[in-house]
C-alpha cells in the first residue's frame, strides 16, 4: 500500500499539462495532496502550498509522488537530488513512470539504508490472459479522444460520480498510473505486452450484473501515432456498449506531434464506432466530453449548443459543467 497524504513532485515540468499526474491527483483526491515541491524552471502550478521536504514532512506527507508524465516516462538526472534527499527525510517514493524506481541503483541503496520503499505502479503485477472476445454481462462505456491529455480520465471519473448520484451502479476501471494512483487498482495498460492488453481489459472488466456501468478509463488515441495501440486495446478488450468522445478544441496540433493536425469529432466517431462494433455489434456513440479550460464560460457554453446541433448528442464538459447529461444518455440505453 502507498502511504497517504503526498507530497506532489512536479520537478521541472515544462507546462501544466506534463504534469497531469499530479493534477489528477489533487482534482479527485484533494485530501491526499498536502503540497506541490517544485524545481527551479517548473512551468506547471497545481495552486497548491510549495513546499520544501521539511515542511511538507511536518505537514503529514508520507510519500513523495512524481506528478509528471513527460515523452517516454523517464526520470530525469535533475530530479535524482532531490528523490535522494525525500528518501533520506524519511519519505516513500511512487512513480507511474516507465523508468522504474526499482532500476535505479543509486535511488535502491538510498531506499535499503533508510528503511523506505519504492513503489513502481506501471508494472503489471498479474498475468492477463489473451482476449476471448466473448460476451461479458453487465454494461460498460469507454472514453475515446481525438487526442491524447484531452480530458478522458476526468470524463469517466466525473461520469462514475454522477450514475452514483443518480442511483446506478458503477465502477471507475483505472488503466494508467494516475487512475491507479487516485483509486489504488486497475491495469498500466500501456506496461503490459501487447498480445495481453485486450485481455487485461478484459480481466479488468469481467462479469457483472445486468444494471451495472465499468467506466473504463480511455487511453491515447486512435489518431495518435504514438498511443494508437492502447486505444485499440480499450476498444476491442473493453467491448463497450456506449462510447463517449472526448476533444480539447483550441489545440493545433497533435501532443508531441507538431505535424500532425486533430481529426474533427466526426471523424473520431466514424472511425471508433465501426471499430467497437467489431467486438460489440450494439455499441453506440452517446455523448460529447469537451475539454474547455482554456475557453470562457460563455464560448464553452456556445461551442457546447452549437456541437449538440450538429452532431445530435449531448455534449458538456463534465469537470466545469457537469457529468449528468452523460449520465442521462446512458440511463436510456
Amino acid at each position: 500500500m502507498i502511504e497517504t497524504p503526498y507530497l506532489l513532485f512536479l520537478g521541472d515540468a515544462p507546462d501544466q499539462l506534463a504534469a497531469k499526474v499530479a493534477q489528477g491527483i489533487k482534482d479527485w483526491r484533494p485530501e491526499n495532496a498536502v503540497g506541490q515541491y517544485r524545481m527551479e524552471g517548473c512551468k506547471a502550478d497545481l495552486g497548491l502550498a510549495d513546499m520544501d521536504l521539511a515542511e511538507a514532512k511536518a505537514a503529514g506527507a508520507k510519500t513523495l509522488v512524481i506528478g509528471v508524465a513527460n515523452r517516454g516516462g523517464l526520470i530525469s538526472p535533475a530530479w535524482k537530488k532531490v528523490l535522494v534527499a525525500a528518501l533520506e527525510e524519511g519519505f516513500d517514493l511512487a512513480s507511474g513512470l516507465h523508468n522504474l524506481l526499482r532500476d535505479e541503483p543509486d535511488l535502491v541503496a538510498v531506499a535499503e539504508a533508510t528503511g523506505r520503499s519504492l513503489h513502481d505502479v506501471r508494472v503489471p503485477e498479474v498475468k492477463y490472459p489473451i482476449a476471448s472476445g466473448i460476451k461479458r454481462s453487465g454494461k460498460r462505456v469507454l472514453a475515446v479522444g481525438t487526442d491524447c491529455s484531452v480530458g478522458k480520465m476526468y470524463t469517466a471519473l466525473a461520469l462514475d460520480a454522477a450514475l452514483r448520484e443518480q442511483g446506478i451502479k458503477s465502477t471507475f476501471r483505472a488503466t494508467g498510473q494516475t487512475g491507479i494512483l487516485i483509486t489504488g487498482a486497475g491495469v498500466p495498460l500501456d506496461a503490459v505486452i501487447a498480445d495481453f492488453m485486450a485481455g487485461s481489459i478484459e480481466w479488468l472488466t469481467p462479469d457483472n450484473d445486468d444494471d451495472h456501468w465499468d467506466i473504463i478509463e480511455g487511453q491515447g488515441s486512435l489518431f495518435h501515432v504514438s498511443y494508437s495501440g492502447v486505444t485499440m486495446a480499450l476498444i476491442h478488450g473493453g467491448q463497450p456498449d456506449a462510447l463517449i468522445l472526448c476533444h480539447e478544441p483550441t489545440r493545433t496540433h497533435m501532443r508531441g506531434l507538431p505535424g500532425y493536425t486533430p481529426p474533427t469529432l466526426e471523424a473520431l466517431r466514424d472511425i471508433a464506432l465501426p471499430l467497437a462494433q467489431v467486438a460489440n455489434p450494439a455499441c453506440k456513440v452517446v455523448g460529447i466530453s469537451v475539454n474547455t479550460q482554456h475557453m470562457s464560460e460563455d464560448e464553452a457554453t456556445a461551442y457546447l449548443a452549437d456541437l449538440e446541433a450538429s452532431m445530435g448528442l449531448p455534449a458538456t464538459d463534465p469537470y466545469r459543467f457537469g457529468a449528468a447529461k452523460l449520465a442521462a444518455a446512458l440511463a436510456a440505453l
